[in-house]
């Protein structure tokens, strides 16, 4: 029984010190997922001296909580944030993921002398990125970046480690079997194998988050256990899904991201027990990986492990994103930063464990190389992604300030929420902005006093508001009931010196700025030309430079519509330019020039006269013979 206690009590103690580190980590902007590992490292073999090497415990327990982690992040991820990232996103949680691991791998078999299958199986373990510990950093510097940028890191991170989880199982088999196979045929089995794990456990995941979501609204559970039976039912789902051999990580993802944007009832109180659950599963597979590991022996591999992350960093990583991303439409600076932003974590730790379940004798080498390099790209990317994305540009002014507001619960109310907002300083509401008629206000309760919204007069500072609304309409109040959004002095004329009425026709600004357009252009409204110089699709803080003037998108609708427009006469700095990184259309356009240029010196050269001859040339008298 005392064992017991004594594990109980080291275990809570270690918790406890991680929970508190992640209040040095908020302040300076640490990477979390360095301290958590930090303090496993300390408590284990060779700092307190706490002996932990059972690789399937870890393993398994580290198994459970990425797939809790998983179904977390699904679940969180709006429906119209993967839509709008699809693409990019999942083109480098699948080719990005490949290309990664190939050039790793080269890389790896001449560093490190390990085999050709031992090279590939470490950059497999490598290969995904973390997404707890990228967005934590995001959040801890208080950075505000660009939505297409947020959402596609945000999906990558999420929906890469099935693939990564893939690859890395297959290098172990084969490993572990001896086999050699061709190149060609290593292929055909990796794409098969591919096409059928990932396959059923797209169909898993599909099946089982349309089932959870009608369960939770079917069952009549107590308010304290449907959190209990949701993240059940998604281990249930990952367990099953391994089982009839498709991909349980992929499966728990799908079913967070049906399950999460079906409307289901309680989602606010089921959001916040996860993400509870998720930061308890985020520690513990941590901590134990931490404890795993052994740093005496690390020296043994440190030089080439080093040497690997930076491959890692500042190859690999990057030559893959670009390739990735050439097909859409993201500027060299976004490139720059997707690339950057691929911090490697416990999900590579996780996987370099593989190896040491089947007992191969390469098991501690990949596993330790791992971990350093996961130590690297901690310490290197995770420290520069706040001043990396304010010097690239990719940081924008929020769009509301801080909001008071709490989501109640309504039985049968489906597809309608009871929102309880408390009336900020300063907020439009505040100043006389009134609610929407689509809004339903019920109540005011003001210095303790409950009033009905008719007789309240005008909201005031302190005020509480109960409205009963639609839920596709709460992103909208938020805007009414939030306070004003507090820009940094860099900031300050970031939207213009003014806003103008993107309706009218440009005909107006080249009147009024000479701005050169065309009859074309001018006679289309601003909002059109902005929205057709911005490649047909606008967000929030492009800009689009014409003549002396610059356009800013300072507000989009919920379509993804030009709501707002300012006007600078001072263009806001460019990023710094970016060699590197070209996208497709800027290889398009120096391709179209080359070939431009190749023409027209063809055009000069057949229109060129022939060189002209002289009189003396065919006049034999003046002709000079040999002596």
């Amino acid at each position: 029984m005392e064992g017991v206690y004594v594990v109980v009590l080291v275990g809570t103690a270690l918790i406890l010190a991680a929970a508190f580190s992640s209040l040095i980590a908020f302040r300076f902007g640490a990477p979390l997922l360095l301290l958590f590992l930090g303090i496993g490292l300390v408590a284990g073999v060779d700092g307190l001296g706490i002996a932990f090497d059972n690789a399937p415990v870890a393993y398994f327990v580290g198994s459970l909580a990425l797939a809790i982690i998983l179904f977390d992040s699904g679940f969180g991820t709006r429906l119209a944030s993967f839509r709008q990232a699809a693409g990019p996103a999942l083109s480098l949680a699948t080719l990005g993921v490949a290309l990664t691991t190939a050039l790793f791998g080269v890389a790896a078999r001449y560093l490190t002398g390990l085999g050709w299958m031992e090279s590939f199986l470490l950059g497999a373990a490598v290969a995904s990125t973390d997404a707890a510990a990228v967005f934590f950093l995001l959040r801890a510097g208080n950075l505000n970046i660009r939505d297409r940028v947020r959402s596609t890191l945000e999906v990558e991170s999420g929906s890469n480690d099935p693939i990564a989880i893939f690859l890395t199982i297959t290098f172990v088999t084969l490993v572990a079997t001896g086999s050699d196979p061709k190149a060609e045929v290593l292929l055909v089995d990796i794409l098969t194998g591919f096409a059928i794990q990932m396959g059923l456990g797209l169909a898993a995941g599909v099946s089982g988050g349309f089932l959870i979501a009608r369960l939770v609204e079917w069952l009549k559970l107590d308010r304290g256990l449907l959190p209990i039976f949701t993240i059940t039912l998604s281990l249930l789902l990952f367990g099953l899904a391994g089982a009839i051999g498709g991909s349980g990580f992929l499966a728990v993802y799908v079913a967070g991201l049906i399950a999460g944007n079906s409307g289901v009832r309680s989602a606010a109180h089921l959001k916040q027990f996860q993400d509870g659950l998720t930061w308890l599963a985020q520690i513990i597979m941590f901590l134990v990986l931490g404890l795993f590991a052994t740093p005496s022996q690390f020296p043994a591999i440190a030089l080439p492990a080093v040497t690997l992350g930076l491959f890692l960093i500042f190859v690999a990583r990057p030559i893959a994103v670009w390739l990735c991303l050439v097909p859409f439409r993201f500027t060299r600076a976004e490139t720059a930063f997707v690339s950057w932003v691929g911090l490697r974590g416990a999900v590579s730790i996780l996987l370099a464990l593989t190896p040491l379940l089947e007992d191969l004798a390469v098991g501690g080498v990949i596993f330790n190389a791992a971990f350093i390099i996961v130590l690297v790209s901690l310490i290197v990317q995770g420290w520069t992604i706040g001043p990396l994305a304010r010097r690239l540009g990719l940081v924008v002014p929020p769009r509301i300030g801080p909001l008071d507001k709490v989501e109640l619960e309504l039985p049968g109310a489906a597809h309608h929420e009871l929102l309880a907002y408390r009336v900020v300083a300063g907020s439009p509401v505040a100043t006389g902005v009134r609610i929407p008629r689509w809004a339903r206000p019920s109540l005011v309760v003001r210095d303790g006093r409950s009033m009905t919204y008719q007789y309240a007069g005008r909201l005031e500072a302190e005020d509480h508001v109960y409205i009963f609304v639609s839920d596709r309409y709460p992103r909208l109040l938020d805007r009414l009931f939030a306070s004003r959004a507090e820009l940094d002095p860099e900031d300050a004329d970031f939207f213009g010196a003014f806003a103008i009425d993107a309706a009218r026709p440009a005909a107006d600004l080249d009147a009024a700025y000479g701005l050169g357009l065309s009859e074309t252009d001018a006679a289309k409204p601003i909002v059109e030309l902005m929205t057709e110089r911005l490649g047909g699709k606008a967000e929030y803080a492009d800009r689009v430079t014409i003549g002396p003037v610059e356009l800013i998108v300072r507000d989009v609708d919920d379509k993804a519509r030009i709501a707002e427009v300012g006007l600078s006469f001072e263009p806001h700095q460019e990023a710094p330019k970016i060699p590197v990184f070209l996208s497709a259309g800027e290889i398009r356009d120096r391709v179209l020039e080359a070939f431009k240029s190749w023409r027209e010196r063809r055009l000069r050269a057949a229109d060129k006269p022939p060189p002209h001859k002289s009189d003396n040339d065919d006049d034999p008298s003046q002709m000079v013979l040999p002596q």
